[in-house]
């Protein structure tokens, strides 16, 4: 048998856990503690149905919660059925801008965060880095080494240069750590993005921006893990400000159409 967890006891107007995620649940515990690994097929549903004890309706509910989730897929056909999955990083990072949605999140929540976890990841990052993966950093910031000459070319090296940021977090021995700043990452280059935060064109953010990561990755090259950690430090302080700076002028602009 598989054991359900308990419902969910009633706080105020919060409704009780429903049958169909428990039962999910219970699958995501079982899944774990059989070490079942992705691709791995799970039990078909005549045998859920009597491991759990439940009806084909709440067992086919929790199915589509799982996949919904991303952590299973099913397939029709011979060989079909349902499988472990892993959820991609893409995926977890789209499920959590969805928590964000309403929330308005500006600059200073974001590079509140950059500033305390990007520089250890640089630190930590200092003479481990295979030489594929800087000359490919080198090769981001040569989309840039120009300032631009149109918004649209502003737009895609913002962009750009926010990739540099994303390869590092790629590179994290922490998935935690990688995951989070990746995810701030994307939200920034969203939010820069749809509020058009390249607009008016920076070039102090562009000279500043340069200057940091043409030193970053010598620092890196070089295995120094203070200087890495401080010139990233630096980097998040002054871009920060600039981008502060940059969401001013677009705000005062949309008060001042209003």
């Amino acid at each position: 048998m598989i054991d359900l967890p308990p419902a969910t006891t009633r706080f105020g107007n919060k409704p009780r856990t429903s049958r169909p995620f428990r039962v999910a649940e219970a699958i995501k515990s079982w899944v774990v503690e059989q070490g079942l690994r992705p691709g791995d097929r799970l039990p078909p549903e005549a045998e859920l149905i009597e491991r759990l004890g439940v009806s084909k309706g709440t067992v086919r509910e929790a199915m589509r919660l799982l996949e919904a989730q991303g952590l299973i897929r099913t397939r029709t056909g011979p060989g079909g059925g349902s499988f472990v999955h892993e959820v991609s990083r893409q995926r977890t990072k789209a499920l959590l801008a969805n928590y964000f949605f309403f929330r308005h999140l500006s600059i200073d929540d974001i590079y509140e965060l950059r500033a305390l976890l990007e520089p250890k990841l640089a630190a930590s990052l200092a003479g481990k880095l295979a030489p594929e993966v800087l000359d490919t950093l080198e090769a981001v910031m040569a989309n840039y080494a120009q300032p631009s000459r149109t918004l649209e070319e502003e737009r895609a090296q913002h962009v750009a240069s926010l990739r540099f940021h994303a390869i590092l977090a790629e590179q994290a021995k922490n998935p935690l750590l990688g995951l989070i700043i990746d995810f701030m990452i994307t939200l920034l280059s969203d939010l820069t993005v749809y509020r058009r935060l390249y607009s008016p064109r920076n070039l102090e953010l562009w000279r500043q921006g340069i200057d940091h990561q043409s030193r970053l990755i010598a620092a890196l090259r070089e295995g120094d893990a203070a200087a890495a950690e401080a010139i990233m430090s630096a980097h998040m302080q002054i871009a920060g400000q600039l981008m502060r700076e940059q969401e001013a002028v677009i705000d005062n602009g949309f008060i001042a159409s209003v």
